[in-house]
């Protein structure tokens, strides 16, 4: 909210409607000119699981300073229909502003009695007027840039771009009915409506990016060659992201028939050396977790991001939540070593994207990136040299490209010795000399990876257990040191892992613990937490697994007071925490409606426990 001209500016308005009015493409548009009138935006969308009827809306913020979530109430409804004003207008801040066509009868007397200023506007009328009514939600976005002092240029850019892709004479039309919306919107209304974004000042250049697209940029950059993976509500964009691009990156994408091939579709992309991955939600990928147990088996990398929706079963599939976290962890029968990342932000996302990768290759095994609704499609502004590709690192680890592989292998280490060793590497050749020993035992359980296509490195891969050189093997003691090196790799994997972020004061009398997406509401919430006397931090986790216990537990040695803030019904990080560590967290605020939550809930919930337990 603006307090003066050039001040402190936060503003957030809703756009609702049914699905198939273009609510979400409208408040991705206005969203866009928002940041490139230079105003930090956050946005989220709130849709039904169908494709058409149903209340969908899209919440959008904008401040001259920097924002980490969306933020409640809104300050003005763009209602496309009455049951948007039936759902929101009550929600609004006090003396918010709706505006809605003026041919929507009874919407006024909704309006009043949410104690709403009513902006009725011809939004039909001025859309007919240059061509289709279709055109009312650009004409609703017109008058809301007027309302709110947005200059209406960085609006009719985006519509030219967006629609001057179809047909230059849609974009003049679109151009047309935003410019008269504006227009009425200066000359009625701008000037009763207290909520107005002053000039934002000057700023490094921003960019605006969802969580999956974040992710997918990041893991192009960092060598992503194939991706095979099944639509699935919320991952299906990071597939649609990367097809649309095949071409220009190199990149190969298949739409497979089922979860179930698309994992074993990377599977084999990653055997033939390529740096592969699959996306899916929680049902999908419940169905992949006997491939992941190959993958971790014949020891090859492989990325598979789980971006979490409301479960169980179908359950909630446009939604957000943070409850397959334990599955994730756990997801296998047998024991095999995996690494389990989970951003919070649209940076950490993009930098899981190459360090999956990295991680995959290093330890030849299947790395998770938990995501969830919320993170994966929420369009935020971070600074363009946030997303740093020079930071990029392509590590492939001990995989030998075949022109690498020397003449003499025998002296190289990575082939059976004719005495009965192998090069030092571990504890002895199985197999006669010159034999390449794909799963040669190693003092830190990682064999060097030949890949297809070099004579050299010819091996055997089996889902069974097996030999150094990939023969199927019952032979106790061999099952003993193949599943001990195996399992070796996490322990090496755990101290690269990160430890959490400390966020604020480190002496303050309360900390707040997230993971994932929740960091971004839970930062914002410490500072209405101190509004009220009361010094907060936070202590964010993205490295989940294996567990870095011991660069955790310094830092909860000086939490004083503790209170996770989690998207689930069973405090599932709580629950790892203490397993882990042995600490148990005083307090948890949950939530598992399947919406974010802002900081003003966290804020709330965290002081009301506190004045409960004082």
């Amino acid at each position: 909210m603006s307090e003066a001209a050039g001040g402190p500016a936060d503003i957030s308005l809703t756009i609702g409607g049914d699905a198939g009015q273009g609510v979400e493409s409208s408040g991705a548009g206005f969203s866009l000119a928002l940041a490139r009138a230079g105003y930090q935006v956050f946005s989220i969308s709130d849709y039904q699981s169908r494709i058409r009827g149903g209340h969908n809306f899209y919440q959008i913020r904008a401040a001259n300073y920097p924002i980490y979530a969306h933020s409640d109430p809104p300050h003005l409804l763009v209602a496309l229909t009455e049951e948007s004003v039936e759902v929101h207008a009550a929600r609004l801040a006090e003396q918010g502003g709706v505006i809605y066509d003026a041919s929507l009868a009874g919407v006024e007397r909704l309006v009043e009695e949410a104690g709403a200023l009513p902006f009725p506007a011809p939004l039909a009328e001025i859309a007919e007027r240059h061509g289709n009514r279709v055109m009312a939600n650009t004409a609703a976005l017109g008058l809301a840039a007027a309302i709110i002092g947005l200059d209406l240029a960085p609006v009719v850019g985006v519509i030219e771009q967006r629609f001057g892709e179809k047909s230059k004479e849609l974009a003049r039309k679109n151009a047309q009915v935003a410019e008269d919306a504006y227009a009425f919107g200066l000359e009625r209304y701008a000037g009763i409506f207290r909520y107005k974004l002053p000039p934002p000042p000057a700023a490094k250049p921003h960019i605006l990016i969802s969580g999956n697209e974040a992710f997918s940029l990041g893991a192009a950059a960092g060598g992503c060659r194939f991706i095979a993976a099944y639509p699935m509500t919320p991952a299906t964009s990071i597939l649609e992201w990367m097809t649309y691009r095949a071409k220009e990156l190199g990149i190969v994408t298949k739409h497979a028939e089922d979860e179930i091939a698309a994992v074993c579709m990377a599977i084999g992309a990653s055997f033939a050396g390529a740096r592969a991955m699959t996306a899916t939600s929680g049902g999908g990928f419940d169905l992949m977790v006997e491939a992941l147990g190959l993958a971790g088996i014949v020891e090859l990398p492989l990325v598979v991001v789980e971006v979490q929706r409301g479960g169980p079963s179908t359950g909630l599939p446009t939604r957000t939540e943070q409850s397959d976290l334990l599955s994730v962890i756990h997801a296998s029968h047998g024991e095999y070593p995996k690494i389990v990342l989970a951003p919070g932000t649209a940076v950490e996302y993009f930098e899981c994207g190459w360090r999956a990768f990295n991680l995959a290759d290093k330890y030849q095994t299947p790395v998770i990136v938990v995501a969830d609704q919320f993170l994966a499609g929420s369009p935020r502004t971070v600074p363009a040299d946030a997303l740093r590709y020079e930071s990029v690192q392509i590590d492939r680890a001990k995989t030998i490209p075949p022109a690498s592989l020397p003449r003499d292998s025998v002296a190289s280490g990575l082939l059976a010795h004719p005495n009965g060793s192998n090069g030092g590497t571990g504890n002895g050749a199985i197999h006669e000399a010159g034999h390449y020993l794909r799963h040669a035992f190693t003092e830190d359980g990682i064999s060097p990876r030949g890949l297809p296509g070099d004579p050299r490195t010819i091996h055997a891969l089996t889902s069974d257990e097996h030999d150094p050189e990939g023969h199927i093997t019952e032979n106790k003691e061999i099952r003993v040191q193949m599943h001990g090196k195996r399992m070796r790799k996490l322990e090496l994997a755990r101290a690269e892992m990160r430890p959490p972020s400390l966020i604020g004061e480190p002496d303050a009398d309360l900390t707040l613990i997230t993971w994932g997406s929740t960091v971004g509401p839970a930062r914002e919430a410490l500072a209405l937490i101190a509004e009220h006397g009361l010094r907060a931090n936070l202590l964010h986790f993205c490295d989940i697994w294996p567990f870095p216990a011991e660069k955790v537990m310094p830092l909860l040695a000086g939490v004083r007071r503790s209170i996770a803030v989690e998207q689930n019904y069973t405090a599932q990080f709580c629950r790892l925490l203490r397993m882990e560590t042995g600490y148990k967290v005083d307090h948890a605020v949950l939530k598992w409606d399947g919406r974010p939550f802002s900081p003003q809930e966290i804020a709330a919930s965290v002081l009301e426990e506190v004045g409960a337990r004082a």
